[in-house]
């Protein structure tokens, strides 16, 4: 069932399963990527509906949702800290008292930051080709370039060139009515959430500690050929983080789970307990 919600102070568009499975069933909240919406994971939801209630959402400033409310110089910052209190009043309206969050890539941080500030609502964390490290200096200069293409009204052309490298390049023909549709629903983003969107990834906390020494199970599932969390990257995460378990999807990218659904959905049910 898809319906709004108001949490922190903004509206939410929700998608929640909860009619199809028994009050007693293991719950599962799933975190879009940066140009994503909660519809990057209608495949995945099919796939695991009969083993979780889930909670999808789309992030602040993303899909149909809000962004956050303009800060006392007037700025609208979609702060990982906001999405994760944003999450955690969903839940809560919701009557979801504690979930396995899942993201993907910017999901993957509001997860790890809702780690941080609600571990009492956190069953365990899965990173979906995610990580925990800050911008590089490069990197940030690049989502301050992206802000000036969206605003000179080319969100639909970044959209069109970035999406698909998101894939592992043999995937691109499987894959390539997925991408189509993904790019065609960044129509429903308002530029300006984007915006507020890439001032949040820019300005993102350090969040090494939360892995280092997590409160929670953490489970990173990434793709071994992923354009934007590559291996060698995987191996240093693997000797900093010895807590943190790991499973690498073989003939994939950083949409792993669209690209290898099955063994993605096979290393969710190991990691949880709640196999097939």
């Amino acid at each position: 069932m898809e319906f709004f919600t108001t949490s922190d102070g903004i509206s939410v568009h929700v998608w929640d399963t909860r009619d199809e499975k028994s009050a007693e069933s293991p719950c599962m909240v799933l975190l879009h990527g940066y140009l994503e919406s909660m519809y990057i994971f209608n495949e995945l939801v099919e796939a695991l509906k009969s083993r979780f209630r889930l909670l999808v959402i789309d992030l602040p400033g993303h899909g149909l949702t809000d962004s956050a409310p303009a800060d006392s110089e007037g700025r609208r910052i979609n702060s990982l800290s906001f999405c994760a209190a944003v999450v955690a009043g969903v839940m809560k309206k919701c009557g979801m008292e504690k979930a396995w969050i899942a993201g993907h890539s910017m999901g993957g941080y509001v997860a790890q930051q809702f780690l941080a500030d609600w571990p009492g609502l956190t069953e365990g964390v899965i990173l979906l080709c995610s990580h925990p490290y800050p911008d590089a200096p490069e990197k940030a200069a690049d989502r301050e370039a992206e802000k000036k293409t969206i605003r000179a009204g080319k969100l639909m052309t970044l959209a069109a060139m970035s999406i698909p490298k998101m894939y592992y390049e043999e995937n691109l023909r499987t894959c390539d009515e997925k991408i189509r549709e993904t790019v065609e629903l960044c129509e429903m983003h308002d530029p300006e959430g984007i915006c507020s969107s890439l001032d949040g990834l820019r300005l993102r906390p350090d969040l090494r500690n939360v892995l280092a020494d997590p409160a929670r199970p953490v489970l990173v599932i990434h793709g071994d050929h992923d354009n934007f969390l590559p291996l060698s990257r995987i191996e240093e995460m693997r000797t900093a983080f010895p807590k943190v378990a790991f499973a690498r999807i073989p003939e994939s990218g950083h949409n792993a789970f669209i690209e290898r659904q099955d063994a993605v959905v096979e290393a969710i049910g190991k990691f949880t307990s709640c196999p097939a």
